[in-house]
């Protein structure tokens, strides 16, 4: 296929008329070597008519195409367009593809971190950036197209408000609306007719360009798996509903030869120097040069990446994953299994609904590739073991009659093979309004001047909401109102509402309690040598939570509170009861003090109320641990997490860097702040690259390797010697808790015994080891950088002050760069001067 920007063939006019708009983007795709469908020719017909068109047709059909189109016929008439999707992931996505068709200078992203080209003709962000900004300017608001992704989400019930809001706002655009999965859109059609004063095409009649076979099995997993591989069914993605699961089967599937020399070969020069630094990576490595994948939303993003390459070129058989799969994820397959056909979705275990199947089911079969797809259902796994019993039993009826039959679990969901038919034949549920009223919601209908009574009224009772939801709302935006006004946020001047202060360009948009943090920090002693980690927790209490690091604290916390109830001798009962009244939790720094002042903030700023402050310390507790990522990970068990826990601290980075005003902290917070940018680079340089090339486009000069980073650890001298300095401190602290074993787990070359011996002759001649704020500072430290190999002499703090004892390190600094993280060997801890 030959690449061709579309920017080449707008015409050569202002005011094109539809037929010259139809035939320039015809004869792109033409040259490009694209030949269009039916349904994408009555598609773009319909965009250049200025009809609003609803594209419901199969996953693989081609629905970005005729998103391209939409943008091309705005662009064309010299107007602005917009995409939207529900995940960040996939705007990133979309923003580069479209920075390749339309050229970056007509292409810009809006995200709640950062605004990218945002004068630009097209637009990608998520649905709630447009949503905002629908509230906030109205059908004033400089878009002429929209483009809504993955429309579906229209029903989520946390976040479907965003999806609708647009629709009720945006009168002058003209909408295309896409989703395999959209059920019965006769509602959409006539609204946005209606609301918009354009005709609105459905275009639903394509056929699916690679037909699905549906089969329902009763073999083991790895039986179903190898008749696959056998039949050339393969690759196939094996879809589970939690990511343990995923790795679980990944890992037990790893023994079957699903890949020849010839193909090992491929995945070994495919993965070139990519670089696996983690203990995940590790196993991921194995992995994949068996030709397994795995894929979840808590991996890091450069092994999701890597792995959605390697099944881009074909190489790998089997990929495990979880159902975000759904979310347009690019992962080409040809068979899909389901290893069930329920979730638990936060709240109980319930089967599958019919959207939720399809999405997934419709990633099978690759248009291109495959002339039909398959999907594979498995039975649940007692009646797999049943069946196999019975197997063996044969069909002698006395013998299957005295077989014990296995039960399933207590509380066990079920489904069958008429569970799956049904589902493979049902047609999406209805898209159901979630409409509602938020402080944010309100606030930017304010800010949009006017007759707010008006503006208010009309977003409620025109919405899609029935009309109980409408009263509810009414009541919600009445008692909001009054709370802004009480806090003098609003005041009523001849019957006209109108707002007392200036509301921030992006509000909403950006991290809505940095404000908050910015107004707690006042609360704070500078002098107090707590100060630049109270920033932290301040800065930490305005983010969301990673309930699965939060929890794995939680339960860290309990473990440490029971073992100590053990050592005082008391009972079962007597444990369980102190734990429960003493209500042993997570971490949770300044709590008292920041509660007590978002309450009293949230009285002068009502708006905050829509959010919830999350006292908290992972950031603090790394810095504070003198921990590696690595480290941090091992602690808490959590090699699933690892994704979790970068997207956290890289959320922490960037409010620290947006949020506070210079030199806040003081040096402290200056070297955390440089010792984790890098940390988050070196862990995973993907995050940064994108931002690097959200920034300059153009600079963009083919794949980056994301498994590497742009630049060498060691190039960023300072926060290689914070990280190197962290290092030799962490040796410290653990040799001040007598814990030979952890000291010899940081793989610095000691085994236990020889830490154990040192420690020995260490407490025979001292009592303790300081490890205060003093004993880590550059009067015990010294570092010779000499070379490609530096040395570290350590100074232990000792009660007596003598300063005789030391440890000493060897820092190999290319091997540093090498792993990512500090490469460092012990070479002494004695008091040999």
């Amino acid at each position: 296929m030959v690449h061709v920007s579309l920017i080449d063939y707008l015409p050569g006019t202002d005011r094109p008329e539809p037929d010259d708009v139809y035939a320039a983007f015809a004869q792109w795709a033409e040259d490009t070597g694209i030949v269009l469908y039916e349904h994408q020719e009555e598609a773009l017909l319909a965009i250049c008519t200025g009809q609003n068109v609803i594209v419901a047709t199969p996953t693989g059909s081609g629905k970005s195409l005729i998103g391209a189109a939409a943008h091309f016929n705005a662009l064309a008439n010299q107007r602005t367009s917009f995409y939207t999707a529900p995940i960040k992931a996939l705007v990133s996505e979309k923003f580069f593809e479209l920075c390749d068709q339309f050229g970056h200078e007509n292409v810009g992203m809006l995200t709640g971190d950062a605004a990218v080209n945002p004068d630009a003709p097209l637009i990608c962000c998520t649905a709630e950036i447009l949503a905002n900004l629908a509230l906030r300017e109205g059908a004033a608001l400089d878009c002429d197209s929209v483009v809504a992704d993955e429309f579906h989400f229209y029903a989520e019930p946390d976040r479907g408000w965003a999806w609708q809001v647009p629709l009720l706002e945006l009168h002058r655009a003209q909408f295309t609306l896409m989703s395999a999965t959209l059920g019965d859109t006769a509602f959409f059609e006539q609204d946005l007719t209606r609301r918009t004063g354009r005709e609105t095409a459905l275009v639903a009649s394509a056929n699916r360009p690679v037909p699905l076979h549906y089969e329902y099995r009763k073999t083991p997993l790895h039986e179903t798996v190898e008749i696959l591989v056998k039949s050339g069914q393969a690759p196939a993605y094996i879809v589970h509903f939690t990511q343990a699961a995923a790795l679980e089967t990944a890992q037990a599937l790893a023994s079957l030869p699903l890949v020849d020399k010839d193909r090992k070969a491929a995945i070994a020069a495919a993965l070139g120097g990519f670089r696996f630094t983690t203990k995940f990576g590790q196993t991921l490595a194995r992995l994949v040069r068996s030709g397994i994948g795995v894929h979840h939303a808590g991996m890091l993003p450069k092994y999701r990446r890597l792995v959605e390459r390697l099944a881009q070129q074909g190489l790998l058989t089997i990929i495990c994953g979880t159902d975000t799969l759904g979310v347009g994820i690019n992962v080409p397959i040809r068979t899909v299994v389901f290893t069930g056909l329920t979730k638990y979705d936060g709240r109980r275990t319930r089967r599958l609904r019919a959207r939720e199947f399809h999405q997934i089911a419709g990633r099978a079969g690759r248009a291109g590739f495959d002339t039909e797809g398959f999907v594979v259902c498995q039975a649940p796994e007692h009646v797999i073991e049943n069946e196999k019993a019975q197997a063996k039993f044969g069909l002698d009826p006395k013998k299957r009659k005295k077989m014990a039959k296995k039960k399933p679990p207590e509380g066990f969901v079920g489904w069958s093979e008429e569970t799956f038919l049904g589902l493979s034949e049902a047609p999406p549920e209805p898209l159901t309004s979630r409409m509602r009223m938020t402080h944010a919601m309100l606030i930017n209908l304010l800010g949009r001047g006017g007759d707010t009574f008006a503006h208010v009224r009309t977003l409620i009772e025109d919405s899609h909401a029935d009309r109980a939801t409408q009263l509810k709302m009414a009541r919600t935006a009445l008692t909001i109102a009054r709370t802004l006004r009480d806090a003098g946020i609003i005041v009523i001047d001849g019957g006209r509402v109108k707002l007392t202060v200036d509301l921030p360009d992006h509000f909403a948009l950006n991290q809505p309690l940095a404000p908050f943090a910015l107004a707690a920090l006042e609360l704070l002693d500078p002098a107090s040598d707590e100060y630049a980690m109270d920033v932290v927790s301040v800065v930490e209490a305005t983010l969301e939570g990673p309930g699965q690091i939060l929890a794995a604290q939680r339960n860290k916390a309990k473990g440490e509170a029971i073992d100590a109830m053990k050592a005082e001798g008391l009972d079962y009962y007597d444990r369980m009861n102190q734990l429960e009244d003493t209500e042993v939790d997570y971490p949770k720094p300044l709590a008292d003090l920041l509660e007590e002042a978002f309450g009293a903030y949230r009285t002068s700023h009502p708006w905050a109320a829509d959010y919830q402050l999350e006292p908290k310390s992972i950031l603090r507790e790394i810095w504070e641990g003198r921990m590696s990522f690595g480290e941090y990970i091992g602690l808490y068990g959590l090699p699933r997490a690892e994704g979790l826990l970068l997207r956290y601290l890289s959320s922490a980075y960037k409010a620290l860097v947006q949020t506070l005003p210079e030199d806040t902290g003081g040096a402290e917070l200056d070297d955390l702040t440089a010792w984790l940018g890098e940390t988050i680079r070196q862990t995973d340089s993907s995050l940064i690259n994108e931002w690097e090339q959200l920034t300059n486009p153009a600079e963009d000069e083919g794949d980056l390797d994301t498994g590497r980073p742009a630049r060498a650890f060691t190039d960023n001298e300072r926060a290689f010697t914070i990280a190197v300095r962290n290092a030799a401190f962490r040796h410290v602290e653990l040799a001040a808790a007598d814990r030979p074993e952890a000291l010899a787990a940081l793989e610095s070359g000691w085994p236990t015994g020889k830490w154990d011996a040192a420690l020995e002759a260490y407490f025979a001649a001292h009592d303790d080891i300081g490890t205060t704020g003093a004993a880590r500072g550059g009067e015990f430290l010294d570092i010779a950088k000499t070379g490609r190999v530096w040395t570290v002499r350590q100074v232990i703090d000792d009660p007596a002050g003598d300063r005789d004892w030391a440890m000493v390190f060897t820092v190999d600094l290319d091997a540093s760069d090498e792993h990512g993280t500090v490469a460092m060997a012990v070479q002494d801890f004695s008091d040999r001067t």
